[in-house]
């Protein structure tokens, strides 16, 4: 593996600036994100209407087809840095949560999980219900990290990107990558 490779979810759940945010930063980092995009999360962009699924798909190194349990990336074989899902829809999260791989995203967040590698699961959708608190429990424990969309003000955010770019930097903090994109905290 020459470039680090990281494989990049994105599901249903509303929030795709933050995946659009990432991708490009990865993207200018020259890292090589292998990017799955759900169906639901097709059908949300549009509704949101920010933009073509097009403007993801261009900072991707690798597109993979959610469908295709084939993929480089359904086998532990493939080496990663780990894997980001974001956003993190409550069905995936429950996917996840209790071992199953019907579709690429949750098979890949598999694999990571059992050969240890990072999985980052980043939900959105907020306030949570008893059973997407308890599915978070689950991955946690099973050796997922939850880092939810919920960016921090002590940087003084002074725009929409700021705010964005600092759940981004945590994102990647997960994975030992600087982004530059977060002012740190000194006390």
């Amino acid at each position: 593996m020459n470039t680090p490779r990281l494989v990049v979810g994105v599901t249903g759940g509303s929030g795709i600036p933050y995946a659009q945010d990432l991708l490009e930063t990865l993207h200018a980092l020259d890292l090589a994100p292998h990017l799955v995009i759900s169906r639901g999360a097709a059908l949300v962009h549009v509704t949101e209407g920010k933009g073509t699924l097009e403007q993801l798909e261009r900072y991707a190194h690798t597109l993979h087809n959610d469908q295709n349990l084939g993929a480089s990336i359904a086998s532990g074989s493939f080496k990663t840095l780990g894997m980001v899902i974001v956003p993190c829809s409550s069905s995936s999260l429950a996917k996840i949560a209790l071992g199953l791989g019907d579709n690429l995203i949750s098979r890949a967040a598999h694999v990571t999980l059992k050969e240890r590698r990072p999985l980052v699961l980043v939900p959105r959708e907020a306030p949570y219900p008893r059973p997407m608190l308890e599915n978070m429990l689950r991955a946690h424990d099973a050796g997922a990290t939850i880092l939810p969309a919920s960016p921090g003000f002590y940087h003084a955010p002074e725009r929409v990107l700021d705010l964005l770019g600092f759940v981004t930097a945590r994102i990647l903090d997960q994975f030992g990558i600087e982004s530059g994109k977060m002012k740190r905290w000194e006390g």
